[in-house]
């Protein structure tokens, strides 16, 4: 009896929406999610970037964009890129490890593929120093094979084919011996051996200084570990690629359970990637006797994976060997966003305190809540119980926004700033004016003779037909404001737009059926007044 009388009377929808609502607010509540909040109101710290040569201004455009995607990469949410003068402003509001976001933001330099020549473990300093108390020599030997995943087949070989900076394992593809202190004797992959004298000054492993990092140049450049200690120094060979080849990169989880990343190059360019390095690398050939290639940026080497194969297709490439979650999505992101069209340099970096923010934000939640307020007495004084309906409406909405708000924070680093704050106001406007529209024509139908229970069903088609055309005109200003703006304004555009559909949803699955119901109650159908309406042509 009770399922029969709920159906006929429409209620259905309504609470399947409520239910909806309120066990996806206890799902967010309970995983403890909740909004990420911006620059404006969290603080956070900004990063001056200057180049380091003269530089026109439509590169120091493309250099913004290059570091725009890079950052919104890392997962900071709502961060401001801005250009003042010759300078590039980049502000991170919230972020955890801010000495990592820091370091790669600065990572400005082009990214360049250079074959290893040499490589030694640490710096030439401390393997000399860890050796001259060895009167007859010091004997150093690779680690154990380590399992490599490339293009889909899997490769055993006596190094590593990445080795991320921390990590403790050699590059070296054969067995090492290092004689010293009277001369030191390095064997590398392929057999090459460079015989060196004793003192480190005269090594040939001096680090080459940045401005002399030429691409077309060998230099000698080192990786460091997470303490910023030299883990291996490499003598490294002239380019044979740069960033540019990059089409794509993404870090992800083999079926074995490692992090790897996989590299995708530009159809137009695998031919000559694998003409200059994969094959000469392979092979061992004097322009790259280790057989790996190191992957610089920056002046430093983030690693020198192993070559295993002497061609690739374009998107056939993974690179492996140790990598933590971090570090294979950081050697992705500097794959990915490596390259820019200027060299730029960090010039400082301050802290962003979010004190105005705080005061801006606390006085923005007060004067919206004596707004609501107003709005709901001026409902309720005006339309009686359908005001009551239009405030539980909103409430339905308010509580879908925050789940979806919560969500995107999580998982789409979505921030809420004071502008998106003002969408939302602006969005609740448009919320109430899509209940005053049905309401108007509700009453119009009842003051010329219908019942409120006819009226109801006569009156919604014109009205929701009403509210789609003018919240799809709202759509259509939101859209083109964050498709055709930056910063703030598109968070104003995406909240304005969110809470926009979510006004059509509240109003045709919970305004309509609670108000049908009301118009079909016995207590009401013959009190219209009771409902904010009159059949004398006014509200009482």
């Amino acid at each position: 009896m009770m399922r029969g009388r709920l159906k006929r009377s429409g209620l259905r929808p309504m609470w399947g929406l409520v239910v909806l609502t309120v066990g996806l607010l206890v799902a967010v509540l309970v995983s403890g999610w909740g909004p990420k909040l911006g620059l404006d109101l969290e603080g956070g710290f900004a990063v001056t970037l200057q180049p380091i040569d003269d530089a026109s201004e439509d590169l120091l455009d493309q250099s913004i964009e290059v570091i725009r995607s890079r950052v919104d990469a890392l997962g900071v949410a709502e961060p401001e890129i801005t250009r003042q003068g010759s300078t590039i402003e980049v502000s991170l509001p919230g972020v955890t490890d801010r000495e990592r976001a820091r370091e790669l933001v600065g990572q400005t330099a082009e990214l360049r593929f250079r074959p290893v020549l040499t490589a030694l473990p640490g710096s030439i300093e401390d393997l000399l120093a860890s050796t001259t108390t060895a009167a007859e020599g010091a004997t150093t030997t690779a680690p154990e094979e380590t399992t490599t995943t490339v293009a889909g087949e899997t490769t055993t070989s006596g190094g590593v084919s990445g080795q991320a900076a921390g990590g403790s394992a050699t590059p070296f593809q054969d067995e090492t011996t290092t004689t010293v202190p009277a001369e030191t004797t390095t064997t590398a992959s392929g057999g090459t051996t460079t015989t060196t004298s004793g003192e480190p000054g005269e090594t040939g492993f001096e680090l080459t200084p940045r401005e002399e990092d030429v691409a077309e140049e060998p230099v000698t450049l080192a990786e460091y570990d997470d303490a910023g200690e030299v883990a291996f120094t490499y003598q490294l060979g002239p380019a044979v690629a740069t960033g540019q080849i990059v089409a794509d990169a993404r870090a992800q989880l083999d079926p074995t359970g490692q992090w790897i990343v996989n590299l995708e190059i530009k159809g137009s360019d695998i031919g000559a990637f694998n003409t200059d390095a994969a094959s000469p690398c392979f092979s061992r050939s004097p322009t790259c006797p280790s057989g790996q290639l190191a992957i610089v940026l920056d002046s430093r080497v983030v690693m020198a994976p192993t070559i295993q194969q002497p061609s690739y297709e374009p998107d056939q490439i993974s690179i492996s060997g140790s990598l933590t979650e971090g570090e294979a999505k950081d050697l992705a992101l500097v794959l990915r966003y490596g390259s820019l069209p200027v060299a730029l340099e960090i010039q400082q970096t301050r802290e962003v305190s979010a004190t105005l923010g705080s005061d801006s934000m606390r006085a923005g939640i007060v004067s919206g809540l004596v707004g609501l307020a107003l709005v709901a007495l001026y409902m309720i004084g005006f339309y009686r119980l359908l005001g009551v309906v239009a405030i539980l409406s909103l409430a339905v909405s308010a509580g879908l926004l925050w789940v979806i708000i919560a969500w995107m924070g999580e998982t789409r680093d979505l921030a809420l700033t004071l502008a998106g704050i003002t969408g939302i106001i602006v969005s609740i406007g448009v919320a109430v004016d899509s209940n005053v529209v049905f309401y108007e024509n509700l009453k119009e139908e009842v003051w010329r003779g219908r019942t409120a229970r006819s009226a109801v069903t006569a009156s919604f088609g014109s009205a929701f037909s009403t509210i789609v055309k003018a919240n799809v005109a709202t759509l259509i200003g939101a859209v083109l404001l964050y498709l055709l703006t930056v910063g703030s304004v598109r968070g104003f555009a995406l909240f304005l737009a969110i809470g926009t559909v979510l006004d059509m949803i509240a109003s045709y699955w919970f305004m309509r059926p609670l108000v049908l119901w009301l118009a079909r109650s016995r207590r009401f159908a013959h009190r219209p007044h009771l409902l904010g309406v009159s059949t004398t042509g006014g509200a009482e």
